[in-house]
């Protein structure tokens, strides 16, 4: 939803002459920094090989690793996240990745002699929750709707709906059963500003 192009053409307008029109105009030119950096970094990731929607929002994320790997969804959030593109990443739609979340696709074997580093993708679906703090290690896939909690470390595959907690990562009994219709983007300031006002 950074896309500038996009905001504009979907801003919320309001009346010269109401006090809405500068409310909103006030919040919109004091975010508009914040706006150009968030596009700019989304375009030299593209520039780099990545596919990145440009409903996405990319927040100030640490990535390293081969870009053409990366494949983010419409309308998520990456916040202060640290993603390692040693192999294919791929990111859906709506999803939310919080500040400290790590998402690694590479290891190293500790029983090998030569300390061989082991590669694997990492698939994270549409409406997925990552809490602030969380590690999806390399050959994870997070299923739809799932939620991994703040700090959990997921060494194994989560199902769709799957809450999972703690280090090693736990499911929970309960299971998000249930129809989504959000999008994580709506929350960031920057985006309300111009779409709400």
């Amino acid at each position: 939803m950074a896309s500038i192009s996009y905001l504009w053409k979907n801003r919320a307008k309001f009346s010269p002459t109401s006090i809405s029109f500068y409310r909103a105009w006030g919040k919109r030119l004091f975010s508009l920094r914040e706006l150009l950096k968030r596009n700019n970094r989304a375009r030299k990731l593209r520039r780099k090989g990545a596919s990145i929607s440009e409903q996405a929002e990319i927040g100030e994320v640490n990535l390293s690793g081969r870009m053409k790997f990366l494949t983010v969804g419409g309308q998520t959030f990456i916040g202060r996240a640290r993603i390692v593109v040693n192999n294919k990443v791929s990111i859906g739609k709506n999803v939310c990745i919080n500040d400290g979340a790590e998402i690694l696709t590479g290891g190293h074997d500790i029983f090998d002699p030569k300390w061989s580093l082991k590669r694997a993708e990492v698939q994270i679906d549409d409406y997925a929750w990552i809490g602030t703090g969380a590690m999806i290690l390399a050959g994870v896939h997070v299923g739809r709707g799932a939620v991994i909690g703040a700090r959990a470390v997921v060494t194994k595959s989560v199902k769709p709906g799957e809450i999972i907690v703690g280090n090693p990562g736990k499911p929970l009994s309960k299971i998000r059963d249930i129809e989504f219709d959000y999008s994580p983007c709506e929350f960031v300031a920057v985006n309300r500003a111009w779409l709400i006002g």
